[in-house]
């Protein structure tokens, strides 16, 4: 990465059978994950990312959209803009970019 302004990763765990809360800390579950080969370390998919888009990450969350973990990363390109690159942490593949806007 060129610049790493500030990173943030955060795993949101849904809740296990019972509705009780994943005992394990969010880095912890993240670190079983890749350890398991469930996902990709985080610093292949931000080389990655930089190769294709390259730009100064501002926050990185994984979690769970739509049955998949999914890194979320935040970043500034080089023009300016802020874009969010939702990224399948299994394979890598960017599954959307939106630019971001200020509310």
């Amino acid at each position: 990465m060129r610049h790493l302004l500030a990173l943030a990763l955060s795993v949101t765990i849904p809740a296990a059978a019972g509705g009780q809360q994943n005992p394990l800390p969010d880095f912890e579950a993240a670190q079983t994950a890749v350890e398991r080969g469930e996902i990709l370390p985080l610093a292949q998919i931000l080389r990655q990312l930089d190769s294709e888009h390259p730009g100064t990450v501002v926050e990185v969350e994984l979690e769970y959209e739509d049955g998949i973990r999914v890194y979320e990363v935040e970043l500034i390109t080089p023009e300016g803009l802020l874009i969010e690159v939702d990224i399948d942490a299994a394979t890598g593949e960017i599954l959307k970019i939106e630019e971001e806007y200020d509310d």
